[in-house]
């Protein structure tokens, strides 16, 4: 599986530099979600921007990735770009699970956002 990582202090941004998310690859996919939780990673973006074909395996490792960071931070899907992917979300009812942000730049500023409020609310709890 190729992909590349770029970690930063508030998110972690994995790009696949594949075209097909399938049988093949999810379970790698998995794993490294597995890590990437376990290491501590709060925040996770998932760049789709290169992928133009996702089968049920690929989908089930995506929500994978909801699953772990659900309580924990966000997981972030950006760049589904191919029409063929943004089908398979919108039969699968996704969009009403999974964030789905257009760009990666927009996902940034989504956790930074994020962050920001969890800021907030944590300070306000403290001083009731």
């Amino acid at each position: 599986m190729k992909y590349s990582l770029d970690k930063q202090d508030k998110y972690t941004l994995l790009q696949l530099n594949e075209e097909n998310l399938n049988s093949l690859m999810a379970p790698d996919l998995k794993s490294e979600f597995v890590f990437l939780r376990n290491e501590g990673v709060k925040n996770l973006i998932l760049d789709l921007g290169n992928v133009k074909y996702v089968d049920s395996s690929g989908l089930s490792a995506i929500l994978t990735a909801n699953r772990l960071w659900k309580d924990y931070g966000s997981f972030i899907l950006t760049g589904i770009a191919h029409p063929a992917v943004q089908k398979l979300i919108t039969i699968s009812r996704l969009e009403t699970i999974l964030t789905l942000i257009p760009t990666i730049e927009e996902s940034i500023d989504y956790v930074f956002m994020e962050e920001i409020e969890k800021e907030l609310t944590s300070d306000k709890e403290e001083e009731e």
